[in-house]
C-alpha cells in the first residue's frame, strides 16, 4: 500500500487545486493522519509574508495539523536557482530531507506538485517526474481538456505515461480536468475505452465550471494591486465578463450581462452613481463589480452619496493605471481558489464527488508497490539510518581538507560521533583556515596519545609469532592507519574509513592483519552500490579478489547479499557469466555454474541464480525468453561479477555511460567494519561512507 501520492500535470491551467481539494475530502474520511506538503511552493519572507497560498488553502478547508513551514520542501526562489545553476540533485535532496521529516507524523501524505509558472515552466514536467520518484511516490497525473478533443487529451496522456515511465515513475491513475460541457458525456465513455485498451487508469472527467473558471473580485483586486473604496463584504463576487465604459448610462445599462465588472475612468461620477442605483433595481443584471481607472477616487460629495445608499453591494475598486491597460490586466488576471473562495471550494468538491470514481484512486492506493530505492532515496536513508544509532568512527587521515569538510556536515547532521588522527595542531589550525567547527569531535595524535602503550602492546602480542618486536610494535602504532584499525579491533571505535590520502593497501592491511574475517568468511571482499535513476543495484566484486575460485565466488554472492539486505535492498543474487542456463559451456561458465551451488546450498532462503548474461538477469523481456522459471532473472539486485576485471570495468562503464552514482567500494567480510576511499572521492563520497560504515558496525552485536 502506498503512503503518499503525487499530484501533478502536463501543463499549466489543468485544475490541479479544484482536484487537490476532492482527493483531500476522501483522503481525510478515510485514513486517520492525512498530511499535505508541496515539494516547491511558497513560504513566508520578507517580501511574501502571507506563505504558500495552497497550503494555506488546504489549512484553511481541512481539519489537519498544519505545520506550513515543514509542508514545504523548498521555495520557488531556491528551486529556481538550484535548477538554473545545474545543481538540480542537490534540490531533490533537499527536498527529500524536508519530506522525510515531515512524512513522520502521517499515515500519508498528498504531495502536490508545481504550478507551470515562472521561468521554470520548461523544465516543470520533468522536475515533477523526478520529484515523485526520488519521494517514491505513485502519480495521479491530471490532463487539461479544455479546448482539447478526445483524441489531443489521449496523445497527451500516452505521451506523459511514457515520460513518466522512462524517469522510473509508477502511474496511479488518470484524470482529465476542465473537458468541454458539449459533448461530456461522450468524450468520458470514449476515454474511458481507449484508456482501458492502453492499460491506463482512469478515475474519470471533470467538467469546465464557469463558477471555477472565473475569478473573483478579490483576486482582480490582489493582482491588480486596487485599492477597494466600497463592497469590502461582497469581494466573493464572480466575474464573468467585463465591459469598458465610454458611453452614455443609459447605453451601458442596455449592454450589461449578469456577472459583468465595469470598467471605467474614475471622473465618470455619472456611470459610478448610475450602476451604484442600478443595483437596487429588480430589473437590471446583477454586476460583479466596477474597476475606476487612472488613480480618479470619487469626490467628496460622491462618495458621500454612495456611502448613504441602502442595500447596495456593489465592490469598487481603483487602479492607478488607464481605463485600456486596466482592461488587459484583468484579461490576464487567472481564477484561482483562495481560503476565502466558499463557493468555489464547495463547487470543487461536488465536482469531485459527482465525476471521479474514488474506487479508482483507493485501489492505487491499496496495491501492492515495491518501494523503487533511487539515489536520493538511498543516499538519505544511509544518513537517517546511520543516525537511528549512532556509531564512533575514526578517520586516520585528519589533515586532509576533503576529510574535514565532510567532518563538518557529518557533524551538523549528527550522524555520527567521529574520532581524526593526526597531528592536533596540523588538524585544528587547517580546520580553523576552512572555518569547519570541530565541536564534538575527538582529536588524537597517535604519536602523543594515552592508548599507544596499550595498543603497542596488544600489537605485539597478536604478530609476535611473524617477528614483531616491542619496539617495531611502538614503531608501527604511531601509524594513523594501524592507530584506527587498533582503535576498531579493541572498540574504541566502530568502523573506520580512510583512503583518501593513502593507497588501498595501506587502509586495508591493518584489518587484514589483526582485524581479520568473520565466522563463515575465508576472504574480504568489496561490493558498490549502483545508484542508477530509477533503482540501486549492488555490484561485486568490483576492488579486491583478482580471481576467485567457484568457493569464493559463493563466498562473496551471499556476503554482497547480506550487504544488501543491511541497506534495505532486496537481495536477488545474479551470477553472472557469458551464458545464460545451461545455452554455454566452457571452463568459465562451469565455475559460475558450481559457485552458484555452492552459494544454495550455504543459504537456501536466498534467491540466487546462475550462470546468468547481465541481460537476462536485469531485462524482464529477455529474462522471459531465456529462462521464464527464474526468481533472480530479469528482477535481479545483486550481481556478482566473475573476476576483477569484468566487476571493475563494468561498474566504470555504468557510471560513466548511465550517470550513475557509484558509492564504494564497501568492503564485507571483515569481523569489524574498515572502508576504503578513493584517492579522487568527493566531500559526499567520504560522508556516504561513513555513514554505509556505521551501519554495518550497528548490525555487528556487542559493541560499545
Amino acid at each position: 500500500m502506498s503512503k503518499n501520492l503525487y499530484v501533478t500535470t502536463t501543463g499549466p491551467a489543468a485544475g490541479k487545486s479544484a482536484v487537490v481539494l476532492g482527493l483531500m475530502s476522501l483522503l481525510v474520511r478515510e485514513i486517520h493522519s492525512v498530511g499535505y506538503f508541496r515539494p516547491i511552493g511558497r513560504y513566508g519572507d520578507e517580501s511574501r509574508p502571507q506563505g504558500d497560498p495552497l497550503v494555506e488553502l488546504i489549512c484553511s478547508v481541512f481539519d489537519i495539523e498544519c505545520d506550513r513551514k515543514a509542508m514545504v520542501g523548498l521555495s520557488d526562489r531556491e528551486a529556481t536557482d538550484l535548477i538554473t545553476s545545474g545543481r538540480q540533485d542537490q534540490m531533490l535532496e533537499r527536498i527529500l530531507e524536508a519530506y522525510k521529516s515531515y512524512e513522520k507524523g502521517h499515515d500519508f501524505v498528498l504531495i502536490e506538485g508545481t504550478s507551470y509558472q515562472g521561468p521554470t515552466v520548461p523544465f516543470e514536467f520533468d522536475v515533477n517526474a523526478d520529484l515523485a520518484r526520488t519521494l517514491a511516490a505513485p502519480v495521479l497525473v491530471l490532463v487539461s481538456g479544455k479546448d482539447r478533443t478526445a483524441n489531443d487529451i489521449y496523445d497527451n496522456t500516452i505521451f506523459a505515461k511514457e515520460r513518466f515511465s522512462q524517469r522510473g515513475c509508477d502511474l496511479l491513475g488518470v484524470i482529465v480536468n476542465r473537458a468541454s460541457a458539449d459533448g461530456f458525456e461522450e468524450l468520458v465513455a470514449t476515454l474511458a475505452k481507449r484508456f482501458k485498451a492502453a492499460k491506463i487508469p482512469f478515475a474519470g472527467a471533470m467538467p469546465e465550471d464557469e463558477i471555477l473558471a472565473k475569478p473573483r473580485m478579490e483576486e482582480i483586486a490582489t493582482v491588480l494591486g486596487a485599492e477597494v473604496l466600497y463592497g469590502e463584504r461582497h469581494l466573493d463576487n464572480l466575474v464573468f465578463s467585463f465591459r469598458i465604459a465610454t458611453m452614455q448610462l443609459q447605453s451601458l445599462l442596455d449592454k450589461l450581462d449578469p456577472g459583468a465588472m465595469v470598467i471605467t475612468s474614475g471622473d465618470r461620477a455619472d456611470i459610478l452613481l448610475g450602476l451604484m442605483a442600478s443595483q437596487t433595481s429588480s430589473k437590471t443584471p446583477s454586476l460583479a463589480g466596477v474597476l475606476l481607472s487612472n488613480g480618479l477616487r470619487p469626490s467628496e460629495t460622491l462618495d458621500r452619496v454612495i456611502r448613504g445608499l441602502r442595500n447596495t453591494q456593489l465592490p469598487v475598486l481603483l487602479v492607478e493605471t488607464g481605463t485600456y491597460q486596466a482592461a488587459i490586466d484583468v484579461s490576464h488576471v487567472a481564477s484561482a481558489i483562495t481560503p476565502q473562495s466558499f463557493r468555489k471550494i464547495e463547487t470543487a468538491r461536488i465536482l469531485f464527488e459527482e465525476n471521479i470514481d474514488a474506487n479508482v484512486i483507493r485501489a492505487g492506493i491499496s496495491a501492492p508497490r515495491g518501494v523503487r530505492m533511487n539515489p536520493q532515496l538511498f543516499l538519505h536513508t544511509l544518513i537517517e539510518k546511520a543516525r537511528s544509532d549512532r556509531r564512533r568512527i575514526v578517520l586516520p587521515e585528519g589533515t586532509e581538507e576533503r576529510i574535514l569538510r565532510a567532518v563538518e556536515s557529518l557533524r551538523r547532521r549528527n550522524v555520527v560521533d567521529l574520532t581524526l588522527l593526526g597531528n592536533e595542531d596540523e588538524i585544528r589550525d587547517l580546520a580553523a583556515k576552512l572555518k569547519v567547527s570541530l565541536d564534538g569531535v575527538q582529536v588524537i595524535d597517535p604519536t602523543t596519545s594515552d592508548r599507544l602503550d596499550a595498543y603497542a602492546a596488544t600489537y605485539h602480542e597478536l604478530r609476535k609469532h611473524k617477528g614483531v618486536t616491542e619496539q617495531a610494535a611502538r614503531d608501527v602504532m604511531q601509524d594513523p592507519s594501524y592507530f584506527g584499525t587498533m582503535m576498531v579491533h579493541l572498540g574504541d571505535a566502530h568502523g573506520m574509513v580512510s583512503g583518501s590520502i593513502n593507497t588501498t593497501a595501506h587502509t586495508v592491511r591493518p584489518a587484514l592483519e589483526f582485524v581479520k574475517t568473520r565466522e563463515g568468511f575465508s576472504l574480504v571482499s568489496s561490493v558498490f552500490f549502483m545508484c542508477l535513476p530509477d533503482r540501486v543495484l549492488v555490484y561485486g566484486d568490483c576492488a579486491v579478489n583478482p580471481n576467485p575460485t567457484a568457493e569464493q565466488l559463493a563466498e562473496i554472492a551471499l556476503a554482497s547479499a547480506d550487504t544488501a539486505a543491511a541497506f534495505g535492498i532486496e537481495p536477488r543474487v545474479a551470477m553472472l557469466s557469458y551464458a545464460t542456463g545451461g545455452s554455454g559451456s566452457g571452463a568459465d561458465v562451469e565455475m559460475v555454474r558450481t559457485a552458484t551451488e555452492l552459494a544454495r546450498a550455504r543459504r537456501p532462503d536466498l534467491a540466487i541464480d546462475g550462470p546468468l548474461q547481465y541481460d537476462a538477469a536485469v531485462d524482464a523481456g529477455v529474462a522471459r525468453t531465456k529462462l521464464p522459471d527464474s526468481s533472480v532473472a530479469g528482477r535481479a539486485t545483486v550481481f556478482i561479477f566473475p573476476d576483477l576485471n569484468t566487476g571493475n570495468n563494468t561498474y566504470k562503464a555504468v557510471q560513466r555511460s548511465a550517470g550513475a552514482i557509484a558509492v564504494g567500494p564497501v568492503l564485507q567480510g571483515l569481523r569489524k567494519p574498515v572502508n576504503d576511499l578513493s584517492r579522487g572521492c568527493t566531500v559526499p563520497d567520504i560522508v556516504n561512507t561513513v555513514a554505509i560504515t556505521a551501519i554495518q558496525a550497528q548490525a555487528i552485536k556487542g559493541e560499545k
